[in-house]
C-alpha cells in the first residue's frame, strides 16, 4: 500500500473516531472524502485485511476508552451517594435479622426467583459473620414481572412473618436453597410452609390480604424511588447497591462511613 493510501485510510478511521473536540482534523478529513468519495471503499477492495486490522484494534481502544468512563462514573456516583443517603422507611413492625439495635443496617430489595438474589445470601451470610452483632438486616421485596411465581412467594413470606419471624426466615431460606422447585408455584410454597410448622389456615387468611398487600406494594414503590431497578439491591446505611456485588464492595461502604465519621464501630 502507498503512504498516501495509508494516510487517507488512517484518516478515514480517525474521522469515525473523532470527538467533538477535533472539529479541525474532522473539517480536513471530510473535505478529503467529499472530493473524492469512492476513496474509502477503493482502499477497502485493495486492502481489506490491513483495514479490517486496523478498524478492530480502533474498536477495542474505544470500548476500553468508553469502559473506562462508565468505570469513572460509577466511582463518581459511588462517592456523591455518601453525600445525598437515602433513607429506606423502616416500619415499626419491620422484621430484622442481626441485632435490631446495630449500627450498621443493610436494607435488601430481592425476588425469590432471581438467581442472583440466591447468589447474594452467602454474600450477606459473610458479611454479617464477618461484623458479628454489627450489622442488621431487612427484607424488602421487589418481584420482577418476568418471574411469575416472585409475587405468590413474597406473599406466602409475609403470610408467614405475621405469623412468626423465624419461620419466615426459614421459609426465605428453604426457597432461596430450593429455587429450582419454585417452578411448581403454590403447591411447592404451600409444602414449604407446612414443613416449618405455620397455621396453614391463618396464612390462607392473610395471603391475600391488604396488609400483605400493601406491604409489598410500600417495598416496590420505595425501590423504585430509589432507582433499584432489577434484583438484589441493597442500601448500606442509605448507600445504595445496586447488584449482587462481592462481599469486598459491601466492606468498602462500610470503611468509608467509617472515615467519613457516619459510622462508629
Amino acid at each position: 500500500m502507498s503512504k498516501s493510501k495509508m494516510w487517507i485510510m488512517t484518516m478515514a478511521l480517525l474521522l469515525v473516531s473523532c470527538k467533538e473536540s477535533d472539529d479541525s482534523l474532522k473539517q480536513r478529513i471530510s473535505k478529503i472524502l467529499k472530493e473524492d468519495p469512492e476513496v474509502i471503499t477503493k482502499i477497502m477492495e485493495e486492502n481489506p485485511t490491513q483495514f479490517v486490522e486496523t478498524f478492530q484494534r480502533m474498536v477495542q481502544k474505544a470500548r476500553k476508552d468508553i469502559a473506562a468512563k462508565e468505570q469513572q462514573e460509577r466511582e463518581k456516583q459511588f462517592l456523591q451517594s455518601f453525600e445525598n443517603p437515602l433513607k429506606p422507611s423502616i416500619r415499626k413492625d419491620e422484621t430484622f435479622r442481626g441485632d435490631k439495635n446495630a449500627p450498621i443496617t443493610i436494607v435488601e430489595y430481592t425476588d425469590f426467583q432471581c438467581p442472583f438474589c440466591s447468589r447474594s445470601m452467602a454474600t450477606i451470610s459473610e458479611l454479617m459473620k464477618r461484623y458479628k452483632g454489627q450489622i442488621r438486616l431487612v427484607y424488602k421485596h421487589l418481584p420482577l414481572s418476568f418471574h411469575p411465581q416472585a409475587m405468590i412467594a413474597a406473599k406466602y413470606y409475609e403470610a408467614i412473618r405475621i405469623q412468626d419471624e423465624s419461620k419466615a426466615f426459614a421459609f426465605h431460606d428453604e426457597v432461596f436453597n430450593n429455587q429450582a422447585k419454585l417452578k411448581n408455584g403454590e403447591k411447592y410454597l404451600s409444602k414449604v410452609a407446612k414443613k416449618l410448622g405455620v397455621n396453614m389456615k391463618n396464612l390462607k387468611k392473610n395471603l391475600d390480604s391488604e396488609r400483605v398487600n400493601k406491604r409489598i406494594e410500600q417495598d416496590m414503590e420505595e425501590a423504585k424511588k430509589f432507582n433499584i431497578q432489577g434484583t438484589p439491591g441493597f442500601v448500606v446505611n442509605g448507600i445504595p447497591v445496586r447488584g449482587a456485588y462481592p462481599i469486598d464492595h459491601f466492606e468498602r461502604v462500610i470503611n468509608e462511613l467509617k472515615n467519613r465519621n457516619k459510622l462508629a464501630l
